[in-house]
């Protein structure tokens, strides 16, 4: 049943606009005059597009910037509805239309639409899903697939859901870590700046006056004040040109590949980034060989979420390893790039033939670890900064009132 976006004046008065199936649009200004909504615009809607008729060719203008990217909390959140309808016993297009009709994000609605409408004509649901690679990823409708495969896709579903949500737990506890000393920095950015371009120049304006010749400390904070109000502009185009120039310059394959080495071996910062890294690894990969995913495939994919172009290279020579027969833990522990406890894990995992809650129990034992981690960090850099900053603020104090000291003696 073709799927239509439609915009009207609601029963109140007020726009009224959503998307919605029907046979037909004279069908669908039925169904919604019965709601109370009278249509004024009918489009056929195909996978988060509109398809816009004119005189000439039609064309497809997409809508994915203005209706918003799904984000990965709906996609979890329809991953476990959908296993608890299948677990119910309800069919798997009962299952869509139900959540098709629930979906408030009009761009999720109207992709549910689009794999609803793929089931009912014969496609499995991890084709259908591969069709919007920008809502499911390769992670996703791979498990769906072998869940298929095996017959246990709503056991499958209820893993996938339990592990995006672990996902985006980690990744919200490495925000809300980082937004404390964000913050700190941009205030004291913002907070020096006045004091150098508004207060200190009109208090060592009478210093300058005087003729006298002044402290080293206060003869540098008239220059750097005098510079940064002289010549911000200068500075301004060169933090944003340096900001992009580094930018592309890790984006580039060599730049990528200093910065994610220099990263690593960071102080504080680079264990932690490897802990992140790790924990991420062995969950996506415990997950899918639960599932069913073939080892080989599930090496592929997991290596994408490690986010560090050095450990991924660790997990292609792994996979290559492991395609020759060898083990994988043989094979992480030779890169240099896993922790030694993990690799004793995996490789005890391998022998028991239980390396899917292996890599599980490794996973929540370094998210817990990163949880101290985090706090430690975090609880070290609140003191750190405000050293900074009262270091920052007393030397712009004492190089005024020195020469003010000085002043005074001679009266």
């Amino acid at each position: 049943m073709p799927l239509y976006a439609y915009k009207g004046i609601g029963a109140n008065g007020k726009p009224s606009s959503g998307v919605r199936d029907a046979e037909s649009p004279k069908a669908l200004r039925q169904l919604m005059r019965k709601d109370g909504v009278v249509v004024t615009q009918v489009d056929l809607s195909k996978g988060g597009k509109k398809v816009a008729r004119g005189k000439g060719l039609s064309k497809q203008v997409d809508f994915g910037d203005v209706l918003g990217k799904v984000k990965k909390t709906d996609v979890a959140a329809f991953t476990r509805q959908l296993a608890t309808l299948l677990k119910a016993g309800i069919p798997l297009a009962e299952c869509l239309g139900a959540l098709f009709e629930q979906a408030e994000k009009v761009k999720l609605k109207r992709v549910l639409g689009e794999v609803r409408g793929a089931v009912n004509e014969g496609s499995s649901l991890g084709d259908a899903l591969a069709k919007h690679p920008g809502v499911f990823d390769e992670l996703f409708t791979s498990m769906v697939k072998a869940g298929e495969t095996a017959g246990n896709l709503d056991e499958v579903l209820m893993r996938l859901a339990d592990f995006m949500e672990s996902s985006q737990k980690l990744r919200s506890k490495v925000k809300s870590a980082m937004v404390y000393p964000t913050i700190m920095v941009c205030v004291g950015i913002v907070i020096l700046s006045i004091l150098m371009i508004v207060v200190v120049p009109n208090i060592t304006k009478m210093f300058t006056q005087q003729g006298r010749t002044l402290p080293l400390k206060t003869r540098v904070l008239i220059w750097v004040s005098h510079t940064a109000g002289a010549f911000w502009f200068i500075w301004l185009a060169l933090m944003v040109s340096g900001a992009f120039g580094f930018r592309k310059w890790v984006k580039g394959e060599g730049g990528r590949t200093v910065f994610h080495k220099f990263v690593l071996k960071l102080p504080l910062v680079g264990p932690l980034v490897r802990q992140v890294a790790v924990a991420r690894f062995c969950r996506t990969l415990g997950t899918m060989l639960e599932a069913g995913v073939p080892m080989l495939r599930a090496l592929e994919i997991s290596r994408a979420v490690l986010g560090n172009v050095i450990l991924a290279k660790a997990v292609d020579d792994a996979r290559a390893g492991v395609t020759e027969g060898e083990s994988l833990a043989n094979m992480l522990r030779k890169s240099g790039h896993f922790p030694a406890t993990v690799t004793h894990m995996i490789a005890v995992g391998e022998r028991s033939g239980s390396l899917e809650a292996m890599l599980l129990r490794i996973a929540d034992s370094y998210e817990q670890e990163i949880d101290m981690r985090l706090g430690r960090l975090t609880s070290m850099l609140e003191p750190l900064m405000i050293l900074v900053m009262g270091v920052t603020v007393a030397f712009v104090v004492f190089a005024i009132l020195e020469p003010l000291m000085d002043m005074s003696k001679l009266r």
